[in-house]
């Protein structure tokens, strides 16, 4: 595989940063995962680094080099990091449990496949086109499907954030997932908070990604998305790949990411543990998080069995 990535996270107006973001890859799977912390309960930072941990070792366990089942594999990965965050506030006797929405995409053989709990998005674009994006789990987005509120009000709406779906509620969430997406060179496929995309508009980032490269078009994006929030502009995060299809002898540039020289079980991946946010205000440094995360990897090296 070949392919070019990227990916920014800026704290904006707040004093914590509670999304995470991060790619595993191996010789022929990726796996891209964004999660957006829930501010408005306790600790969703940490509710955002179980979610990548668990999802991210899962994937570690079952790309052997591929992940054999995709579909199967995301649904019960999401769920996974569900009942971990659960089982993290049970624990620690958490008066509320961490919540985080959630984007995951695995591509392998040239076909991408996503999911998601939340309104965190992945748009797939193609020649100055969005092929695909995901529909939030917000009431807003159920009126406008309604046909009882517009396009035009999604930034105004006093519904816009109100979400009925995410990771860590008390009910099981439903998982919500692609169809497969055949990749062709040049696709990109691109996964961000809400604090982007409720700043910029689908015309501004299908602009943005049509007429620069990743390396200039999220940094730009994601700055742009904080000066218009300003002073109250949420975390805003972005991951985005360009797709370069099979490995093509002699063609990997400095830019482009060629994973044929990884051993058949071999993984390389940018989520590491404890995934300690940019801002040195978080409410929990990196042992604390190191030291949830541990506690959960024996009950996901167990659930994993499931998965085979």
């Amino acid at each position: 595989m070949q392919f070019s990535v990227y990916q920014q996270s800026h704290i904006g107006g707040r004093k914590v940063n509670q999304d995470r973001m991060g790619y595993s890859f191996t010789r022929d799977a990726l796996l891209l995962v964004l999660a957006d912390g829930m501010g408005g309960h306790l600790r969703g930072e940490i509710a955002a680094t179980i979610a990548l941990q668990t999802i991210s070792m899962l994937f570690r366990m079952q790309a052997k080099p591929y992940v054999r089942k995709p579909e199967r594999f995301l649904e019960e990965a999401l769920q996974q990091a569900h009942r971990d965050i659960n089982d993290y506030a049970a624990r620690h006797q958490l008066p509320d449990t961490p919540r985080t929405t959630v984007v995951a995409c695995l591509v392998q053989h040239n076909y991408a496949i996503w999911a998601h709990c939340g309104d965190s998005r992945l748009y797939w674009l193609r020649r100055n086109q969005i092929l695909a994006r995901t529909r939030d789990h917000s009431h807003l987005e159920y009126l406008i499907e309604k046909g009882r509120a517009t396009e035009a009000e999604r930034n105004t709406h006093p519904d816009r954030n109100k979400l009925y779906n995410c990771l860590g509620a008390s009910g099981t969430p439903k998982v919500e997932l692609s169809r497969q997406a055949s990749l062709e060179p040049g696709d990109v496929l691109l996964l961000c908070s809400d604090g982007l995309w409720g700043m910029l508009p689908d015309t501004e980032i299908v602009h943005r990604l049509s007429t620069s490269t990743l390396v200039q078009a999220i940094p730009d994006m994601v700055s742009m998305a904080a000066a218009i929030g300003g002073a109250r502009a949420d975390n805003t995060t972005a991951l985005g790949i360009m797709w370069q299809g099979a490995d093509v002898p002699g063609a990997a540039t400095d830019n482009v990411i060629s994973t044929q020289m990884l051993p058949e079980d071999g993984v390389s991946t940018t989520i590491t543990a404890g995934q300690p946010a940019p801002s040195e205000t978080d409410a929990f440094d990196e042992d604390e998080i190191e030291k949830a995360i541990a506690e959960i990897r024996e009950a996901i090296e167990k659930s994993s069995q499931l998965l085979k």
